[in-house]
């Protein structure tokens, strides 16, 4: 599924004292089966951006398409709209209020008029792409650790089968083990289904180590939008603008600065180890296997 907007433009209290653009005529487009590193300060527009994608807020000017047709042209298609486009807010635990997880889970896919053979099998399999052991389906979400609780929460909306997932800092208040956690969880669904992911984050990286692109929002603005590697090349800018850079980007810059021949565009570990030794095969220090 392709969503596409077109000079996108939302004003928060307009006609107000207190009128403020947020999203200033944003023209994107992602194309289906990537996962997309949203990016951006407090206040750069990249959360009242991706409420527009499934409708939950209206554009002030512009419009948003998916696959071509026009998300508010009939209103009545909006409950459709947000079947194919599930939107995970963050902290989206404090969400939760059913008995038991399963019915948690099964929340949305019954409000899709589902029969209870599919609801049951969607829930099943939502569970275990995010982690959740079976025996756990029957427990209250309540009594459930702060991890798990987040990836009840993801499961209900992947058990609608979105073909567009927004996770809106889906690590947010993790430690490092169960951020990883959940983000290899992701990927791995994504691998299986190969749907498109937005992933808003305030980590660098984590959107380095899982993301295909990267959309960088300022003021109300796109500052970027293009592969992993070439935005963080452009670290000076980003660094500009009050963002960071993966720590290993910097390493790489700092060692250009000492005159080094290295590459610019390093924004994984894993990248930088294969650019190392590629170079110091080069050198001979280690011969090629």
């Amino acid at each position: 599924m392709v969503i596409k907007t077109e000079n996108l433009t939302y004003v928060y209290g307009q006609g107000t004292p207190f009128q403020k653009t947020a999203v200033d005529n944003v023209n994107l487009t992602f194309e289906g089966g990537e996962i997309i590193g949203v990016i951006g300060h407090t206040g750069s527009g990249k959360s009242t951006l991706i409420q527009h994608f499934n409708g939950l807020l209206k554009p002030t000017a512009g419009k948003i398409t998916l696959d071509g047709e026009d998300i508010w042209a009939d209103k009545s298609r909006l409950r459709a709209v947000r079947f194919n486009v599930g939107l995970v807010f963050q902290y989206p635990e404090y969400q939760l209020f059913e008995e038991t997880v399963y019915k948690d889970i099964a929340f949305g896919p019954k409000n899709m008029g589902l029969s209870e053979e599919e609801i049951d099998k969607r829930v099943r399999e939502a569970a275990e792409f995010v982690g959740l052991r079976a025996e756990l389906l029957e427990k209250s979400p309540f009594e459930l650790s702060g991890g798990q609780k987040r990836r009840v929460a993801i499961a209900g909306v992947i058990a609608m089968e979105p073909k567009v997932l927004i996770l809106d800092e889906p690590t947010a208040g993790l430690d490092p083990k169960g951020r990883n956690k959940i983000l290899d969880q992701i990927k791995a669904y994504h691998d299986k289904v190969q749907n498109t992911i937005l992933l808003v984050s305030h980590s660098m990286e984590d959107v380095a180590n899982y993301a295909d692109k990267v959309l960088v929002m300022n003021e109300a603005k796109v500052f970027a939008y293009d592969t992993v590697e070439n935005v963080f090349a452009r670290s000076d800018e980003l660094k500009a603008i009050r963002l960071a850079v993966p720590q290993v980007t910097n390493v790489f810059h700092r060692l250009r600065d000492e005159g080094l021949d290295v590459p610019k565009n390093v924004y994984t570990v894993g990248y930088a180890k294969k650019k190392i030794l590629k170079a110091l095969e080069e050198k001979g220090v280690f011969p090629r296997a």
